[in-house]
Order: structure tokens, then sequence, then C-alpha cells
């Protein structure tokens, strides 16, 4: 099947071979880079077709399959934070479209959560009949952004949704859901796919030197081939200034950073961290493999405790990613506490 990824496979049989779901709601989780949403909406384009093929893949020729392709099915319904629209392909956008997009941040003004209007705005859509009083499927991405009103407003939308209603939920941190919205859904682990997989698959997208990529991706195709050519440029300063510390300008590298996604920036700052006390406690690595040489420098050098407390700090600094603010301002406080770690006035 050409419109999903090869790891998907085996799921997509067992997923769609009757076509019989536990209740009225599928939660698909996993790893952030892994395919889910491009799979979710494979999964509403085929449940809507008029004429599935083989595979119970979409055929692509009926006039559902049309409508879906404009964005324009009337049983089809999406929700995304408006920062995630405004960079998306009105067709069908790549999974994981914030790190398809290339990186960029959003605009300022558009939000990076789901609000209580957009689910309050389902109302008439779930509740009215479909067309055709056919199925009628809404897809929540990333379900995690949801803020706490929209996600008990969605709550209330899931404990009796109507027959001919499929709520599909994707989501790359279930652990941010409410427990009563994930006890109301099937859910769904999607897989991340072996590293010969992965790595073959890479090769396949003219990926240079995929081993390095994947490692540094923390094992996440989608997100090697992103940083392999997305992000190649921010991602190579990135790695310049950070491995040399005497070599870093944090208000440079916060201007240069700044249109790159902030949780992307951070991840990246928080795989470093994790090499640098790994390497130190253990002498292993596990994401920056080809800067062996100067995390080996660093980890001697730096205060083991300090970089532990910083990289458990990271994990704030990726909730508050998410939200509205300076970007510049956010890279330039988190760069200069990375400079104060290593002992850069």
């Amino acid at each position: 099947m050409a419109d999903i990824y090869s790891w998907q496979h085996d799921i997509w049989q067992r997923l769609t071979h009757n076509r019989q779901f536990q209740g009225r709601a599928l939660l698909l989780k996993g790893k952030k880079g892994t395919g889910k949403y491009e799979f979710a909406r494979q999964l509403a384009k085929s449940l809507l077709c008029a004429a599935p093929a083989a595979e119970q893949k979409a055929c692509g020729a009926c006039l559902s399959c049309g409508w879906f392709e404009q964005s324009s099915h009337p049983n089809f319904y999406q929700v995304m934070p408006e920062a995630l629209l405004a960079n998306s392909n009105s067709s069908a956008e790549k999974e994981d479209s914030e790190e398809k997009s290339g990186g960029a941040a959003p605009k300022k003004s558009a939000s990076q959560q789901i609000g209580v209007e957009q689910i309050r705005k389902l109302t008439d859509f779930v509740y009215m009949s479909g067309h055709q009083n056919g199925l009628k499927i809404i897809l929540i991405y990333p379900a995690e952004t949801m803020n706490s009103a929209a996600a008990n407003a969605l709550l209330k939308k899931l404990e009796e949704p109507p027959e001919q209603v499929l709520f599909l939920l994707v989501t790359h941190q279930a652990q941010r859901l409410l427990p009563t919205i994930r006890s109301r859904c099937q859910q769904i682990a999607m897989p991340l796919p072996d590293a010969a997989a992965a790595l073959a698959w890479l090769k396949q997208q003219e990926v240079s030197d995929p081993e390095a990529s994947l490692a540094a991706a923390g094992f996440s195709p989608l997100m090697a081939l992103l940083l392999a050519k997305g992000e190649a440029a921010q991602y190579g300063q990135f790695i310049e200034q950070i491995g040399h510390p005497n070599r870093l300008d944090p208000l440079s590298l916060a201007e240069t950073l700044q249109q790159t996604n902030l949780s992307v920036v951070v991840n990246w700052l928080q795989k470093w961290c994790y090499d640098l006390v790994s390497y130190r406690t253990s002498g292993k690595i596990r994401y920056y493999v080809k800067q062996l040489p100067a995390i080996q420098a660093l980890s001697g050098q730096m205060d083991l405790p300090g970089c532990v407390a910083f990289t458990q700090g990271l994990n704030v600094k990726q909730q508050l990613s998410h939200h509205p603010l300076n970007p510049r301002l956010f890279l330039e406080e988190l760069f200069i506490a990375y400079a104060a770690l290593m002992g850069k006035k």
C-alpha cells in the first residue's frame, strides 16, 4: 500500500479486516514522527470510500475520495491547533505536520492549542444526520494539545456518541489526555519501525547518512528525514555551537533558530544532554553518534549533578514550548542556561 508506511501494514490489516471497532472512538498513540497522522487520514478516507479496493484501501476514484482529497468531504471534520492548520497542506498533510512543514514556527497569533470553541463547533456535525445518512468521522490531532476546557467538552460528546459517528484521536503523548477520555477510546499503539526498516526507508528517501540521522532523531524515521533535509542548516548551527561552548553565542543562536519549531529545538537539547550524562556514567551514547569526540570532552569537564538537573528542567521547557510565547527570548534563556552549565561566563 503506497499511502501508508511499510511498518504500518500489519496494524492496517488488523484494524480494517472487518471494519468493526470497539466503540465509537479510536485513540492512535505512539512516538512522534512515525506516521500516525497520515495513517489516521488514510483510515478515514478508506471508511468513507464508496468502493474500497483490496486490503480495504480507498479506491481514490469515487466521488467520496475526490471530496476527501479536496478537503471538502461533508462527513469528515478535522480539528487541529491553528498553528498547525497554518502550516498544513490543504489536501493531505503529512504525518506530524509541524515537522513536515520544515520546522517553521507559526505566527505569534496562531494558537498551538485546541480550544474549547473548536470542540463546541463539532456539536452540529456530531448530532445532525450526515450526508446520505453515512458515517461521519472527526479527526483530532494532536489530541494532547486540547486545553482543559476543550478536553472536558469533548468528553461529553464521547460519553454517548451517535451510532454513525467515529472519533479518531491521534496523540504523541497519551498520558497528557484525561484518563476519562482514554477510557472511552479503543487505544491503538502505533508501531515504531525496527532499525533495519527505518534505515531502508530513509535510503529510499535518498538520505545521505541515514544511520546518523536516525540516531539523532530518536529513531523516528520521519523526524530523521526532516533532520536530514528540512532542517539540516539549523541543526548544523545548533550542533556547531552546542558542541563547542567556547564558540557558543546564545543570543546569535537564538536568533538563528527562532523560526524553528521550539519543541524540536528543545528535543535536540534534551538528546544532547542525555548523551552527555550517559557517556559520563556508562561510556555510551545513543543519539549524537557523529559528535562523540565533543561529547567525550564536554562530559569530562561538566558538573554531573548540574547537568542532570538541567536535563530534568528541559522537561518543563518542552511543555512550555507548546504555548504562545516569544520564541527568541525563550531560546535565549535556554542557551544562556546551557552556557552557564558548561562554565562559559
